[in-house]
This record gives structure tokens, C-alpha cells and sequence, in this order.
């Protein structure tokens, strides 16, 4: 019988036990919880791994504890720019948006751009206009209005740091969510989806929205999302590498997730982690940095949410 799984995660780094109160940590993981939940009801109702994956991030989306939709962190120009991916194994057709700003659940769109549109990646103003024929509604800027984001981003502004998302400690957070997910079929899916980095400028983007680097899915080898140091997982094409020693080395999920982030990116001097599921259900999650929040959930009892690196 063909297990079902699914895997989440709401960013990984400098996340220290001790460090964040115990009510803090309860908030992350009954937001973890209920993202895990919502995505594995539509795999046991029969779903697909694309809906369960969608439906999963838009939790996340939807809270300001995550650095994506809602808790989206501030540009150097005080605004919001999100990007977002995802990619259906069995067809390997895929959507992704970048540089968006308004859209209160930008896995959504990029779904939209996946089904609804002949193209793969759209950026900016033409993704908005995009988003604007199918009637999306556009939130006001109050709505992904965050004081603890604003605070991090006025001890910064008018300065060339930036922040890679809401610790203390400046670059030691990554936030970015995403899930994957294996269905009763046996297909697979990954989404991604951030508010990239505080007081970027310039229009930067992440591995996020681009397929093969923070997103990917293939149902010969596994469906991937990253969070991590964008630009090394751009150079390391970090998703399609896992892939790639799976197919081609014929490398296990776990022993090409574990090659890519404990060995490979780390080499070109990148951290962060990765989720990954492959068509027999089986997860993976490692990291390299001290936490990552995530949780996983299969139909053979395997249930876990975690922040440390336990």
C-alpha cells in the first residue's frame, strides 16, 4: 500500500534552545502543528500532493511568526516583496513568482502561474497584472504590517546590512516555509515561499522562487524545499543537486539530502537545510545550522515537530 507523507518547515539557523521563551516556542509549533495537519487530511482524503503542499503553506502564509505572506520582513524601501514556488513531480511543470508585493498568499499565485498560464516565472509588476485578470484582490500594506518586523527593520535601515530574517543576531535566520508531500498515488510535490531578507535592495532574490535551486520535484527522485543562504544555494542549484545524486549516483534520499547540506553547499560556505520526500513516502530534513523548524508527518505513524538540532 502506498504510504502518504508530508514534511514542513518554517526556516532554519541560529535557533538556540533556552533562547526563545517556552510560550514563543509553543506558538511556532502549534502553527507547525496545524500546517502538518491541514496538508496530510487532504493526503488521507485523497488529495493530491500539489493541494496538501498549497493548503500547507498557506497556514504558514497566513501567520506572523513565518517570514512569508503575512510576516513578510521590510525592504530597505519599507515595503514587502515576496516569492514564492512549487512544482508537481508527476508532470514536472512548475510556477513561480518573484518580487510581488500585496498578495496575501503567494503560493497560491504561483499555483495560478503553474495551471493558468503558459509560463514558469513571473516577476513583478507582469506577475501582479497576472494575478489581477484571475481577481485576486490586493491587501493594503497594514495588513502585512508586523511591529516586530518593523523594529528589525529601523535598526537597520538606511544602512547597507541586511538581515536574513527575524533573530537577533544579524544573518542567523532564514526564513523561508515550505513543504513536500507524497499522495496515494504516489506523486510528489514541493512549494516554497518567503519574504526574502530585511533591508534588501536592489530587487534581490533568492533560491526560493527558483526551480532547482529552493525548489524542485521530480517523482523518479524526490520533491525538495530549501531555507537557507539564498545566494550559495543559487550557486549550489541545491534542490535539482539532491536530485541529481539520487538518479544519477543512485544515492538513497536521506544519503543525497545528507551530501548536499552537510558536505556540498557547506564547502561553498553556505548554511541552511532542507525538506525532501521521495515517491515511497520516505522524509528527509537535515540542516547544518543549529535549528530548523519543521515537521513531519506519514501514514505509518512517524509525527514530529521540531526546532533544535536534537
Amino acid at each position: 500500500m502506498q504510504k502518504i507523507a508530508i514534511a514542513i518547515h518554517g526556516g532554519a539557523g541560529t535557533l538556540v534552545r533556552g533562547k526563545m521563551t517556552s510560550e514563543k516556542e509553543k506558538e511556532y509549533k502549534n502553527v507547525l502543528r496545524e500546517a502538518m495537519q491541514t496538508g496530510f487530511q487532504l493526503l488521507e482524503e485523497g488529495k493530491d500532493a500539489i493541494e496538501a503542499v498549497e493548503q500547507a503553506i498557506i497556514v504558514m502564509e497566513n501567520s506572523h511568526l513565518f517570514n512569508a505572506g503575512k510576516g513578510s520582513v521590510f525592504t530597505a524601501n519599507e515595503t514587502h516583496e515576496m516569492d514564492a514556488a512549487i512544482m508537481d513531480g508527476k508532470t514536472l511543470n512548475a510556477g513561480a513568482v518573484t518580487l510581488i508585493t500585496g498578495i496575501k498568499n503567494p503560493i497560491s499565485l504561483a499555483r495560478d502561474v503553474m495551471e493558468k498560464s503558459e509560463h514558469v516565472f513571473l516577476a513583478g509588476k507582469g506577475a501582479l497584472q497576472f494575478a489581477e485578470s484571475l481577481s485576486y484582490i490586493l491587501e493594503e500594506p497594514s495588513y502585512f504590517y508586523d511591529e516586530f518586523r518593523h523594529q528589525q527593520w529601523l535598526e537597520i535601515k538606511d544602512s547597507d546590512s541586511f538581515q536574513l530574517d527575524h533573530s537577533v543576531k544579524k544573518d542567523s535566520k532564514f526564513g523561508t516555509v515550505g513543504a513536500v508531500a507524497c499522495d496515494k498515488n504516489g506523486n510528489i510535490a514541493a512549494g516554497t515561499s518567503t519574504g526574502g531578507m530585511t533591508n534588501k535592495k536592489f530587487g534581490r532574490i533568492g533560491d526560493s522562487p527558483i526551480i532547482g535551486s529552493g525548489n524542485y520535484a521530480n517523482n523518479n527522485t524526490c520533491a525538495v524545499s530549501c531555507t537557507g543562504s539564498g545566494e550559495f544555494f543559487i550557486r549550489g542549484v541545491v534542490a535539482y543537486d539532491v536530485s541529481c545524486l539520487m538518479e544519477y549516483k543512485g544515492m538513497t534520499l536521506q544519503e543525497a539530502a545528507d551530501e548536499v547540506i552537510q558536505k556540498r553547499i557547506l564547502k561553498i560556505g553556505g548554511d541552511g537545510g532542507l525538506i525532501a520526500v521521495d515517491a515511497k513516502g520516505n522524509i528527509a530534513m537535515p540542516f547544518n545550522t543549529e535549528g530548523m523548524y519543521r515537521a513531519c508527518k506519514d501514514s505509518e505513524g512517524l509525527d514530529e515537530i521540531l526546532i533544535y538540532n536534537v
